[in-house]
């Protein structure tokens, strides 16, 4: 599966919605790490904020540095994870956007390359609710289709697959990595015909795609 961490950057995606505090994630060995980024990032605003002369009109409000702070400390989390997953360290990587993820949990990004290394892991239920939800953000981005597409077929499903690479193609028609996995999705698409026609495979209707 090709990895496009850089090439999923896009400014239109982020979200300013802040959270109070990291809810509990799936990976309970790094939460102590996540907690401390937040403490420190948390005690850096209180300095900051308490260091503004009271007559100065630049200065944050506390509301509005809350905001800033929770935007740059996602932003942090996610570069780390791009970083990890370049690197191989996917289930590292997927520790970083999650703690991202609670605080930005609409940015479609973070979702779609979350899908990305699900499916590097083996995961693909997960990559496709990941891939899913990345759509439903941002229905205009073509990428986050073509990953749904491509974690509907490692799921086992290449007739919503290929549905998913036509909407793709119709947001992006030039896109060689949409057009190539839909001809995957209709080739497994003719095997199954095939063989449930024969009866050889009649209770069989997925397929695993192996690079």
């Amino acid at each position: 599966m090709k990895m496009t961490w850089k090439k999923n950057e896009s400014t239109k995606r982020g979200n300013k919605r802040p959270i109070d505090q990291i809810r509990i994630l799936p990976f309970g060995e790094d939460i102590d790490d996540i907690r401390k980024d937040v403490n420190e990032a948390s005690s850096s605003m209180t300095r900051t904020t308490n260091s503004c002369p009271n007559d100065q009109q630049d200065c944050f409000e506390p509301n509005t540095m809350s905001v800033v702070g929770a935007t740059d400390l996602a932003q942090l989390f996610e570069e780390q994870g791009n970083n990890l997953a370049e690197d191989g360290e996917f289930q590292e990587a997927l520790v970083k956007w999650e703690a991202a993820l609670n605080l930005q949990p609409e940015r479609a990004v973070l979702h779609e390359q979350k899908a990305q290394v699900l499916l590097e892991l083996g995961e693909a239920w997960k990559a496709l609710c990941a891939a899913t939800r990345a759509t439903e953000l941002d229905p205009s981005w073509a990428e986050a289709w073509i990953t749904l597409g491509r974690a509907q077929l490692n799921f086992g499903e290449p007739v919503s697959a290929v549905m998913s690479f036509d909407k793709a193609l119709a947001i992006k028609p030039e896109s060689a990595d949409a057009h190539d996995d839909k001809q995957t999705a209709l080739l497994l698409l003719r095997k199954s015909t095939q063989l449930q026609s024969t009866g050889l495979c009649s209770h069989q209707n997925r397929f695993v795609v192996q690079d």
